[in-house]
Formats: structure tokens, sequence, C-alpha cells
């Protein structure tokens, strides 16, 4: 008989629902033989022979490979031929059966497929005798025999194909059972096969017994033959089988596959029904066990082996094989039996000298197969592939994340974050939009210059960490930048957007503690929405980074993105260039801005601001080329046009008979350059200005920026004699007692809490404050956007003494100013005066 399948075995106890009509097919049909047949009973002798060629014959299972398919054979067939010819028919029965008892006893069969071969060799041979019993009888060893005995024969492999087929359909289902008739032909080939060198056998002992000793001959000689091409196919097979796994384990090492392409080729190379991979969690990895199966497809996420094997092995690093063919651990029978598995081979899997898991392959194809020493070998050189390439997926898979994440704070970096945005903006869902949200963290450079940039990852970390807590599990949160985060998820609306950042902003303005300090961090959200705001991610990412821009202009502020942001960044980064040849060509002007006491309108100074006329956009605000000059590096050059001018006029004032001191605004980066105090001295003495007579104004942002690094250049300036004033102070975080630390001598309370005194009793009391304190501390206190008379008697009431305002003049071009200035002076003050500074007459 000869099969075609290597399917393991899938015992159940249905299956005796076909070996109880078989063999009631052998009664039957046995009965009848002994009624009908004259001698159904012959002797025993030649009987006893022939068992033993059966057993002999049945015992070695002779597998060939045809075009790539593996096809089992045993010579069954040959004895049973002879049997038919010489001996009686209930003995044919009586001896295939008990033939097929010691074959299958041999095999160590489970008891229902034990019972079920024992009954399928029964109802054969007694169906083919009683065959036999209706065909003519024979005589001779011509054709007429040979046709009789192949039909006999036959019917034995007729039997045996449709036993199985129903089984298997029984117990899998028809499918099965329909590719099981579907792969007979070979099965019936070889079965014919081996009738045809049964007669040949019969009609040599018809001639002469003598034929045997040249038959035993030709068996071993054939023996010798086959067992030299076996080991041939088999180290053939294996380098092919080989070759296969490396081949496909190195394509499949970089897609995520390696564990589909390793473990079912270890699985069809070894011959298992079971092949495990085990890997323990490291790292950002989790534990992996996943298991082939024969005849299914996927991987499952358990193991057949148990586990205590799996931990000797890796404990001792050595093989672990429990089995018949091979024992290195016998006290781990009752382990595999309580499992119900035969035999295991389990290998540790080495990176130099670390184990990084287990390979493992249990259960060998086939009832009376085991794996045996010789496996052992072949599955290490299967698992030191297996482990190199484990070990490159994972330096791949290592090298990907990097790639893709942020080194400090483990988050998608803005190659991921482009990548998620570009698919997610293919998916429209209705009644969503896909948000995002970006955090840019404040005063980060100053924790960094301050602390130490130790500090500053501290603080990302921290920042990193609050936002993967706090944000909902369905969004993506990733850091494109130094010191911004980005928020992107699918929610409701633009509104849900805004909602949602506020939330985490607040998250994230928590205090942050690390060792003895504590600090406050802020930050400034922008927020777009696709597809409101763009329909593809480089879009989104441009105008988010836009509206967290604008949002830092008022400090902790959520932003969400308007057109009028992007057509201002695109005006500003078209300015860069013409900003430059303005400065070189003198194309700025200066305007100046009076400052006069409050009580008698006297004025004591005026304020020097930059103002840019473009041949093209016309007039450009003063915080866009601000803006522009800072990230192009023209800063300095813009703050010495002002100063110049300023200083220039300040002495044609003086020369004039009418010193008026002057202010000059400075950026907060201007006080890191160590070489300007030195640049305003050499102004100064250029110029031939008292340095008394010139005032630098700093944002109370710059000047208050939580650490020691301005002091150096403000005291500089201060021993020069320079005036330092704290501009827009309010609108930042610092208190009054800040002040008290540093070298100012002015402070400017900004104009959003004068314009609102009038009707806000909050901002009323925030200037009184202002005030009184600064009083105390021997400053002098300015109040910028003054704009009403109300506004006025109010800043008169709690003794403001200085202010500046449209009320009293808008910024002036220097030939505008000096005609305010004859329309405004009372003549009889300025003859009166003595050489002090003229007053205004009050204009109704």
């Amino acid at each position: 008989m000869a099969g075609s399948g290597r399917a393991g075995p899938r015992s159940n106890e249905r299956a005796w629902f076909i070996t109880g009509p078989m063999a009631m097919l052998a009664v039957v049909c046995s009965t009848i033989v002994g009624l009908v047949a004259q001698e159904p009973v012959g002797t025993w002798p030649l009987a006893g022979a022939l068992l033993v060629g059966m057993v002999a014959a049945g015992l070695p299972v002779l597998n060939f490979s045809v075009r790539r398919q593996s096809i089992g054979v045993t010579l069954t067939e040959i004895p049973l031929v002879l049997a038919f010819y010489l001996l009686r028919p209930l003995t044919v029965v009586c001896i295939y059966t008990l033939a097929a008892v010691i074959t299958h006893l041999r095999h160590r069969f489970g008891a229902t497929k034990f019972w079920f071969n024992v009954a399928r060799a029964a109802a054969g041979s007694s169906l083919a005798v009683l065959v036999l019993q209706a065909l003519p009888p024979v005589h001779g060893v011509g054709p007429d025999t040979w046709l009789t005995l192949f039909v006999a024969a036959s019917m034995v492999n007729l039997v045996s194909i449709l036993s199985v087929a129903g089984v298997h359909t029984l117990l899998q289902g028809w499918q099965v059972g329909r590719e099981t008739i579907r792969r007979c032909p070979p099965a019936v080939l070889t079965a014919a096969i081996n009738i045809a060198s049964g007669l040949v056998v019969l009609i040599l002992i018809a001639v002469t017994w003598w034929s045997l000793l040249l038959l035993a001959a030709l068996v071993a000689a054939l023996a010798i033959v086959y067992r030299a091409y076996a080991q041939f196919f088999r180290q053939h097979r294996t380098l092919a089988d080989m070759y296969e796994l490396s081949r496909a384990v190195a394509e499949s090492g970089h897609d995520g596959t390696l564990a589909d392409a390793l473990l079912g080729r270890v699985r069809a190379l070894m011959q298992a029904e079971y092949a495990t991979l085990w890997l323990p969690a490291q790292g950002r990895h989790p534990e992996v066990l996943l298991t082939a199966r024969n005849d299914d497809p996927g991987l499952l996420d358990l193991a057949k082996t148990p586990a205590v094997l799996r931990k000797r092995a890796r404990d001792e690093g050595r093989v672990v094989a429990v089995g018949r063919g091979m024992t290195t651990d016998g006290d781990l029978r009752g382990e595999l039996t309580a499992e119900r598995v035969k035999d295991v081979i389990v290998l540790p899997l080495r990176s130099g000298h670390v184990i990084i898991g287990t390979l493992e392959v249990a259960n060998r194809l086939g009832d009376s197969n085991y794996f045996v020493r010789n496996d052992v070998p072949l599955f290490e050189t299967v698992a030191a592939h297996a482990a190199v390439a484990l070990e490159n997926s994972r330096l791949v898979d290592r090298l990907r994340h990097d790639a893709y994440h942020d080194a400090l704070t483990r988050l998608p970096n803005r190659r991921r974050i482009t990548e998620a945005l570009e698919e997610s903006v293919k998916i429209r869902a209705p009644g969503e939009v896909v948000a995002l949200l970006l955090f840019d963290v404040d005063g980060l450079r100053q924790v960094n210059e301050s602390l130490g940039h130790a500090a500053g990852d501290k603080v990302l970390v921290e920042v990193a960490n609050r936002l993967r807590a706090s944000a909902p599990s369905s969004a993506l949160v990733g850091r494109p930048s130094g010191d911004e985060f980005l928020v992107t998820l699918r929610l409701e609306d633009a509104d849900a957007a805004l909602e949602l950042a506020e939330q985490l902003r607040d998250q994230i303005r928590d205090e942050m503690v690390f060792d003895a300090l504590t600090l406050d961090v802020n930050t400034a959200v922008g927020v777009v929405v696709h597809p409101d705001h763009g329909s593809d991610a480089a879009t989104l990412l441009l105008r988010v980074d836009l509206a967290a821009n604008a949002a830092k202009s008022v400090p902790g502020s959520v932003q969400l993105f308007n057109p009028g942001l992007e057509s201002r960044s695109l005006r500003r980064l078209g300015l860069a260039g013409d900003l430059r040849q303005a400065l070189n060509q003198n194309e700025l002007e200066v305007y100046f801005q009076p400052k006069v006491t409050l009580r008698d309108r006297r004025l004591v100074g005026v304020e020097c601001l930059a103002r840019w006329e473009h041949p093209t956009h016309g007039t450009v605000a003063p915080e866009d080329f601000v803006a522009v000059a800072a990230h192009t590096g023209q800063l300095s050059r813009l703050t010495e046009v002002v100063l110049r001018e300023g200083l220039r006029r300040s002495r044609d004032w003086a020369e004039a008979n009418q010193p008026l001191p002057i202010a000059v605004n400075l950026a907060a980066r201007t006080l890191t350059d160590q070489h300007f105090p030195d640049r305003v001295q050499e102004l100064l003495t250029e110029y031939g200005v008292p340095a008394q007579r010139l005032t630098l104004e700093i944002t109370e942002s710059g000047v208050l920026d939580g650490t020691d690094r301005p002091i150096p250049t403000l005291r500089r300036l201060r021993d020069l004699g320079v005036r330092l004033s704290v501009d827009d102070f309010g609108t930042g975080d610092s208190s009054l007692a800040h002040l008290r630390r540093l070298p100012v001598h002015e402070v400017k309370v900004d104009r959003s809490f004068v314009q609102g005194m009038a009707t806000d009793p909050g901002d009323l009391a925030i200037v009184n404050a202002v005030v009184t304190l600064s009083q105390q501390f021997g400053l002098a206190v300015v109040a910028e956007g003054v704009e009403s008379e109300l506004t006025l008697e109010l800043l008169q009431d709690i003794g403001c003494e200085i202010g500046q305002g449209f009320l009293f003049s808008r910024p002036l071009p220097y030939e505008r100013l000096a005609a305010w200035f004859g329309a405004q002076v009372d003549p009889e003050a300025i003859s009166g005066s003595g050489g002090e500074l003229p007053r205004l007459r009050v204009v109704p």
C-alpha cells in the first residue's frame, strides 16, 4: 500500500463509525468464504513463512520523490500476491490481519488508529478472497492467473483507499475526503507496481524454488542501492530546504514576516507537527510566542512544548530533547505525557554569548516516526541561521524605529508624523476632522542657558510624558522639532480641537519638580483641522506652525489657524531680502512719540520708533520687519540705525538749546551680545550726547526671563550712565519684586492695562499696584496708551507721573515733530523757561 500524504494524525472517537462497519464486513465476507470454499483453511508452515514476509514488507516505508512530491511505499502487496496463490482463503485473511496487528503494534499507534488499521486489513483481505472465490480457479501462472490475482489484490487497496477517505471525511469534512481521493493515483500506481512485482516472483518460484536465492540477492542489492539513494536524497533535500530557509529568512527579515517564513519552513524541514519560536520581552519588544502547525496556514499564539523544557534549555544553555528516538532529559517524559506530545527538541537561540530565545519542534509527523539524534545537528544549524536572522531583524527594526522616533522622548518624529498624516487625510470620515495640535514650550532656551541642557531635556521628557498620559488613546503624540510637540487625532470639529488643546495645555502647566527645583512650564498652542485648513500633510504642518507662532504673541494662548496668518508669514519671508536692501540704502525712517508729565503736560522726552514704507507693499508693520530682522540676523543693524538717528536728533535739539532725552527699544537677544555696551559708548561719544539722555527699553520677557543672563549687560549699561526701562510691564508672569535685583530706572505699564482702566476695575487695580510699588522701589513709572481724558484723570489720581499716547501725539517723523513742537508749545513758557524742557499747551 502506498500513501502520498504526510498529514499528522488527528484521532477522534468518531473513527469507530468506520472501524465497526469494516469489522462487520470482514466477518461477513469470511463467513461466506468459509461456507463456499472447499478447503477454507490450509497448512500453516508455509503460512508462517509468508506471515514473516508480510511483516518484513510492512515495517519499512520507502520514500521516493517524484516531481517534488514525496511518496511513501510499502511492499505488502508482493507477499500478499504469493499468499493468494499458495494458501487457502481464510488462511490468507488470518495471516494478513495478524501481520497488520504486528506491524501496527510495532508502530505504537493509538487504540483508535490501531483497530482502524486492523479492521481495514481484515476487511480488505476478506473481500479479496471472496472475489477470488467468485472468479475462475487459478491454474498455472499464465495471463488468466495474473488477471485474477491482480483483481483480488486490488480489492485490498480499494478498501484501504475508501476507508481512509471515509474517516477523513468524517473527522475533517468532505473537502479533506475529496482531497484524499484526488491524491490516490500515485498510491494506485505503486500498488500496481507491487502487484506486478509479486506476479514476477510467483512466476520465478513456479519455475524453480532455487530462484529464491537470486531474489534474495536482488533484494539485498536493492536495499543497498535504496539506502544510498535515501541518504543522498535526504542530504539533497536538506540542502535544498536549508537554502530555501536562508533565502526566505533573508527576504522576510525586513518586512516583519520573519516568524511566518521561519516557522513554516522549520516545521517542514524537521517534518514536525509543531514548530515554535519563543523570544522573551526585551526593551520595547514584547514577549513573542508563535507556533506553526501542520495543515494550518496561520501562526498560533500558543506552544505545544511544555514550558519547563523551554526554561531548562534557556537556563542551562543547551539542547533539551525528549522522545523515543533520543532523550537528554529523561525526567521530563512525564511532562510530554501530560501534554500528549510524543517527542520534542528545544534549542536555545544565541546571539554571541547571550541566549535570546528558543526554537522548538514537537511531534514528528507519522505515528511511527520519531526525532532521532541525527536530527539535532541539522536543527542546530537551523537555529544558528534563525538566531542571526532574528538579531538582524531586530537590528533593522531598531534602526527603523530610531529613524522614525525622537531619541530623547521616544516619540514619533517629523518623518513618522508626516507619514501618519498622509494616511489620515486619505480617509474622509463624515462628521469628523483630522486635528493637529502643536505645543511650543515657552522658556526652554532660558532653562538650557541657566540650568544646563540636562535640565532642559528633563523638561522635554516630562512634557512628552504628560502629553502621552493626557492625550486620548487614539491620538498620535510626536515631537517634530526641539521644543515642539504635536498631537493629531480625529475629532468632531475645530471647536473640539480647541477644547482639547486647552485641556492638554493645562495638564502641561502643572508644576514640574526636578530634585529641589520647581518649574512652571507654559506652552503656546497652534491648531489646524483637515479639510478646513489643508488637504495634505505638508500644508497642515506648515499652517499649524504658523498658528503656534501666532500664539506666542500672547503667552500661553491657543490659536486656530486663519488665512491671514499665512499671508503675513509669506509676506515676512519675502521681506527678508528687501529689509537688507532698505538698511543698506537708509530707506527706514525713525519716528518720535512724545513722553509728557501727566500733571502739567511738560515734554520730558521722545521714544524713537522705526518705520518702513515698502515701495511695493506700502507701510510694513514694525512687528513684521522686526521679526524678519530677528530671523535673518539683521537685528543688530536695525537697532544701530534707530540708535544713531535718535542720538543725532538729540544732539541737534541740544544745539538748539532744547535738550530732549530719547528712548530706544532693545530686543532681548541684544542683551546676550557682550559687545553691545561698548558699541553704545562709541555712539554716545561719536554724537556727543550725555549717557543720561539715553533710555534703553527692554520688554519684560527679555529682562525678566527667569535667569541672570541679562544682568551683566544691564549693569555695564547702567555703569555708562544710560537709563534702563522695563517695557510692556504686566504682560508676563513676573512680579515687581523681581525688579529689585535689576539695575533699572523705569517701568512702563503696558497699554492693554492703561486703556482698560476706565472700564475694567481689575485693570485699574493693576495699574494702581504697579505705580504704588514702583514708587516705593524708587522707580519712575510711564503709562503707555493714554488715549482719553478720563484715563488721564485716573492716572493723575493714582499718582502716575509720566505718560505717552494718542491723547498727546501719535509717533511723528522728525519734520512733523518740529511743527508739532511749534503748534503745541506755549511761547511764554519757552522764553521764561530758562532752559527747561518745553511745556505743552492744553488742547481742548
